[in-house]
Formats: structure tokens, sequence, C-alpha cells
């Protein structure tokens, strides 16, 4: 086997040649949700597909009824060798407002900053055209240098990460067989900062709930009422502050079944990263924690549940005032799940918290929001750890492992359509503009990026 120092060397050599062709990809505007972009999108999945032929891939467009697929397999792959998913998307935010931009966000060129930092301009470069290219390049890599790939690949890329996936949960379902594999590697996640690399190895999931409570069958009058009347504002403001208790903890019965403690070593890892996030809060204008006490604030965003309420409305809420008693009182309600914490049986504890505390003459309405489970890597995973020690082999610093506050639908889908878990590891950094104008990626993601991916797939290979 050619020692892994010489696939890291043709990488570097080619990395002019490895621009120029994200460069090309980049000139496509496939902005998903517009349909007046619906040829580039197609367009965006020719070039990709093509450029997968050239990397000794059987590569393919598929049709969805949306934007296309593409779906690639490796023709030669090695025998016995770990067999991999990895995921993708060519699609883009749009660019409003254009005005904004300092060069034409399909014209991506290297330019240097005033601090002398060199990145790649353009939109699609850090989300996600330059992330899945350090991949594809690292193949291109292992292919020149060795003949053959050190894992069995299969790629899939969609075109509508950008506009909610619409058609990518029926294909996952309809191509399942063909699609599953050992596990699945996803490069549109962040470093901790320029010099740190990361996995995410978790994501919250969700459930989401409207609740309307009901009770006079109209407004009334405060004077005449007042005192007398039931108030569902008053009664639904009360069940609400019920779901914690004085420590910030969720009261409902068995909300923390399935949660389970952060391993001690890294939540002294995540105590440092901590120490250098010390703006956070004051750059929002907070200056105290909020949540459970006794527990961390990166702790807090990554490994513990939550019970929100994120918006409430009844009565009069318009300009001066008006003195009722509102017949009915709403409020949206969320709930970020980790660990093994049961979205339905979250959903249904909550309702019956609510109807236990409902008065005589008021009634409740529930509406559903949404539900996912988290996703969690195993701390303990051979593949992370693998992962991390090769990440931490190209960077100056070791690698980090991160969570996620939010969610990333396409990882949910690999573990419970395919039953797939996914490593998570992507190079843009916070000031990367995604979504925003003036998109950028840093020269040094892109070029080490591609290098991190050849260590990873070498150290997994291994």
């Amino acid at each position: 086997m050619t020692d892994i120092h010489s696939v890291l060397a043709r990488a570097d050599a080619n990395l002019p040649s490895s621009l120029e062709t994200l460069f090309d990809l980049v000139r496509i505007p496939s902005i998903s949700t517009d349909p007046a972009y619906a040829s580039d999108c197609r367009r965006a999945a020719a070039f990709l597909a093509d450029h997968l032929t050239q990397l000794g891939f059987e590569a393919s467009v598929r049709d969805t009824s949306g934007h296309p697929m593409v779906v690639a397999h490796d023709v030669a792959a090695p025998e016995g060798a770990p067999h991999v998913l990895f995921y993708g998307h060519y699609d883009v935010q749009p660019v409003d407002p254009l005005g904004l931009w300092h060069n034409d966000p399909f014209a991506p060129a290297v330019r240097e900053t005033p601090q002398g930092q060199k990145i790649i301009t353009g939109r699609g470069t850090s989300d996600d055209k330059g992330q899945i290219m350090t991949f594809l390049e690292a193949l291109r890599a292992f292919r020149e240098v060795r003949g053959e790939l050190p894992l069995r690949i299969t790629i899939l890329f969609e075109g509508e990460e950008e506009s909610g996936s619409p058609s990518l949960k029926r294909f996952l379902e309809a191509h399942a067989a063909e699609l599953k594999a050992d596990f699945a590697m996803v490069c549109d996640t962040g470093m901790w900062d320029a010099e740190t690399p990361a996995i995410c190895a978790s994501l919250r999931g969700l459930v989401g709930e409207e609740v309307v409570i009901k009770a006079a069958s109209r407004d009334l009058h405060s004077g005449g009422y007042g005192g007398v009347a039931a108030n569902p504002l008053h009664i639904l403001s009360d069940i609400l502050a019920g779901l914690h208790d004085e420590t910030g903890a969720v009261t409902l019965p068995g909300f923390y079944d399935g949660v389970d403690e952060v391993p001690a070593d890294l939540k002294a890892a995540w105590a440092e990263l901590e120490k250098s996030q010390s703006s956070f809060l004051p750059d929002i204008g907070l200056s105290a924690i909020s949540g459970e006490k006794g527990r961390s604030m990166l702790e807090l965003l990554w490994a513990r549940p939550t019970a929100e309420v994120n918006g409430m409305s009844g009565g009069y809420t318009g300009k001066g005032f008006k003195t009722v008693i509102a017949a009915e009182a709403m409020a949206k309600v969320s709930f970020r799940l980790v660990g093994r914490q049961n979205p339905q049986q979250i959903r249904n504890t909550f309702r019956e918290y609510v109807r236990s505390k409902l008065p005589v003459d008021c009634r409740v309405e529930f509406s559903e929001e949404g539900a996912s489970p988290a996703i969690q890597l195993p701390y303990d995973s051979p593949v992370l750890a693998k992962a991390k020690e090769a990440l931490s082999q190209e960077w100056s610093k070791p690698a980090v492992v991160t969570g996620g506050g939010g969610s990333i639908p396409i990882v949910g889908d690999f573990q419970s359509l395919l039953g797939m878990d996914a490593l998570l590891v992507g190079f843009s950094l916070m000031d990367d503009c995604v979504h925003s104008p003036n998109e950028k990626y840093n020269l040094t993601s892109f070029h080490k990026g591609i290098r991190s991916w050849i260590r990873i797939m070498d150290r997994l290979a291994g």
C-alpha cells in the first residue's frame, strides 16, 4: 500500500486544478427554491455526475418530483473495506439582496482579505459545494496515486436541501437497499475555530405543539365578569410556568428517560472550549446562563433537553387598552430532545399534563407541529475515535467533539430509514456568511479539508 504521505502530496499538487473544478461548479446558479433556476440545478447535477464518472464511479442523475439526485457507486471497491455513504447537496440559497455583494456571487475567485487571509468567494463555496469538493478531491488523489479508493463508497448528492428536501425522504425509501451502507459521512458542518477541527456527534430532536385553551363562549367585559369567569390566559400561563421547577429542570413525568450523562472527559473538554466563548451571551445582550442549574453552557446547548414557549396570544393585543377576559388563549411550545427520548411519548406526556391542570368549564385543543428524535453517534464509537485521530494529525490543534443544538433532517432519515449512524465533519467557519451576501470559504478550509478526508478515509480503512 502506498504511503499516505504520497496521497497527501498529490492533493497538494492538485490544488490549482481542484480550485478550477470548484469554480466551474460554483459558476452554476443552482438555486433550488426558485423555479427559474430549475435547469441550472439539473446542470449542476449533470456536472457532478460527469465528474464522478471521471473519478471511476458509476454515476447517474436520478429524476425526482423536484430537482434531481446524483447517485454514484465505486465500481472497483476494495474487497472487505467498510462501506460508506457520502452525502452532500449541490443546491444553494438565493443571493438577494444582490447589491450587498462585493463580487459577483457566481464568479468565484481566490481573493485576499485586508488581514492577508486568502478566501474563495461565491455563493455555495461554503454551503455546500466547497465542502463536497473537499471529499471528491480527496478521492481523486487516492485514485491517481493508488489506483483505488481505501473504502467502498456510495455517493448521494441532492438538489433540494436549501428548500426543505421535499423529495429526499421518498427517494431514500425507494432506494434504501441501494443506498444503505455501514455508516454515512456528511460534510455540511463546521470547525470550532479556524485552527480547531470538529466532529459533531449529536443533534437535538424536536417536538412542536400548539395549545389552545378555551373557556367562555365569547370575550367578556372584565368589569362585569372579572373575578368570576375563568381566564384562559391565566390558566395557560400557570400551566406553562409549571413546566419547570426552581432548578430549571422540566417537570413532566418521565421527561428525562433516555437522557444520559455526558462522559466526564468530554465535559472537561467542553469546559475548556467554553472559555473561548465569553462573548456568546454578551453579544445578544445577556449576561447569565438560564436553564438547568449546575450545567455548563455547552452541555445545555448540546446534551440537555429543553421545554420552550415560542409564542403566546389571546385577548386584546392591539394599540391602546381593552378590558376583556379572553375566551381563549394560545401558546406554541417546543421540546428539544437528546439521547433516546421518545418524541411521541413526550408529546403524550405534555398533553396529559395540560389536561390534568384544566379547571372546570375549560377545554383544550392541540395541534402537532412536527416531531423528530435526537441523533447521537456513540461517544465510544470506533468511527468517531478514528476520525478524531485523523483530524488531529492534520490541524494545528486537536479535534474536538461537539454537539448541535438544532437538527439536520437528513441525518435522522439516515438513521430511521437506512439504519445508519452519520459522521458529521465539516470545515466551514462562523464568518463564512452562509445564506448571506458575500459567502466565502477559506482557502485553508478547502485545502486542509481535502487533506483531512484523505487522513480520515485512510484511518477508517486501517
